[in-house]
């Protein structure tokens, strides 16, 4: 039975020094699970080039804005310090420090207070002072280099894999676990350094084994799960649409071929010689139905096959539609709130923040009135290119 409140983190503050990509994604994750996230933007905007009323990673937030290059707004962002249990930052290594906002002030004035830092490269090691963006972190990682085809090249994941899966993911881990730390008798605050390279690299662990074990070829396209086998990859249909094929257990296997219709002239599966002509067999049987047809035949069924939909069609998906994984609020379609949980849901009470409007609101709920000294004008969106979180320097 759900219980009252809006999350697990519910009670927990948290500071985010505005930036983009990895950064904000993360205390966007802590905001959907409850934590009072109070965004400090800064005159001229983070860089992000969209109207702010669209940026969905900024929703449940608020907004504070200050000029941390001017002794007033440091002094406000430290006093909200010393109320917060965790502040979240995205600058290239010593830019928190040269504003005055870096670990050894912010723990100064707050013992306990979890300090994560969201970077590319790291803190330290000779990339740390350079730019970077999602494809470099993946790429010297060797993640990059395990996906796409054998006769092409890596395949982009967008930015899904190095910023948000290497990147938020393992900064939220390391902050929920710090903070647990910091709230047990006798702990203490600390830094969490969360760098894309190392979460990343951490993602490829079972990949490392099968290496070691001769399980796995260190190329592309001659594996289990990298599209090696033709029974693990993506297919073209009748209309120019793709389906998913994941038949790797035997049994699934058996059924996929059986729906596909190919069962009685299909070479073997176990014939390593033959997987050339299976995966022509497979190609032109699913080359002779449409996308809708061929997800009508493997639906309900065990052949682990599923229609591979674009990002408008995913939300009206009929398995994703039962689970609400998608939510409309404030007009948009969105992602819903994720993990779940029985008692403490989690839940988008609020559109994406914008720029400074809720100064005096939180100037009363954190008890910081010197919030409400004069503020830099709100800036207008801006139209410059996106940068992502080594890149993103407000120095």
């Amino acid at each position: 039975m759900a219980e009252p409140g809006n999350g697990p983190l519910s009670g927990v503050r948290v500071v985010e020094l505005a930036g983009i990509g990895p950064g904000p994604f993360a205390a966007m994750l802590l905001a959907d699970l409850g934590a009072d996230v109070v965004r400090v933007d800064r005159p001229g905007g983070a860089g992000l080039g969209i109207d702010p009323a669209y940026d969905v990673t900024n929703r449940n937030k608020r907004s504070v804005l200050v000029d941390l290059k001017s002794p007033d707004g440091v002094v406000q962002v430290l006093e909200l310090v010393e109320r917060a249990d965790v502040l979240v930052e995205g600058y290239r290594p010593g830019v928190a420090e040269r504003l005055g906002v870096g670990p050894e002030e912010c723990l100064a004035r707050n013992p306990r207070l979890v300090y994560g830092r969201m970077t590319g490269w790291g803190q330290q090691g000779p990339l740390a002072d350079t730019a970077g963006h999602d494809i470099g972190y993946i790429a010297i990682t060797g993640a990059l280099g395990m996906i796409g085809p054998p006769d092409g090249p890596p395949a982009i994941p967008a930015n899904l894999l190095g910023d948000y899966a290497g990147g938020s993911l393992y900064l939220v881990i390391g902050v929920l676990a710090a903070l647990q730390h910091a709230r047990a008798d006798g702990g203490k605050g600390q830094v969490v350094d969360a760098a894309i390279v190392d979460g990343t690299a951490h993602l490829t662990a079972m990949i490392h084994g099968m290496l070691a074990a001769g399980g796995w070829q260190d190329r592309r396209g001659a594996n289990l799960l990298d599209g090696g086998t033709p029974f693990y990859g993506t297919y073209e249909t009748a209309d120019g649409g793709y389906m998913a094929v994941g038949a790797l257990e035997k049994r699934f296997y058996g059924e996929f071929i059986r729906l596909l219709g190919i069962e009685e002239e299909a070479p073997g599966r176990d014939d390593l010689a033959a997987w050339g002509a299976l995966r022509c067999a497979i190609a032109a049987r699913f080359k002779t139905r449409t996308r809708e047809e061929w997800t009508a035949v493997f639906a309900e069924s065990d052949a682990c096959v599923a229609p591979v939909l674009s990002l408008r069609e995913a939300p009206r998906h009929p398995h994703l539609t039962a689970r609400g994984t998608f939510v409309e609020h404030g007009g948009m379609t969105q992602p819903a709130p994720a993990p779940r949980f029985s008692r403490t849901p989690g839940a988008v009470r609020r559109p994406p923040a914008r720029p400074g409007a809720d100064t005096e609101e939180i100037a009363r709920d954190w008890q910081v009135p010197g919030l409400l000294a004069p503020s830099p004008a709100t800036p207008a969106p801006s139209a410059g290119p996106s940068r992502t979180a080594q890149k993103d320097t407000a120095g």
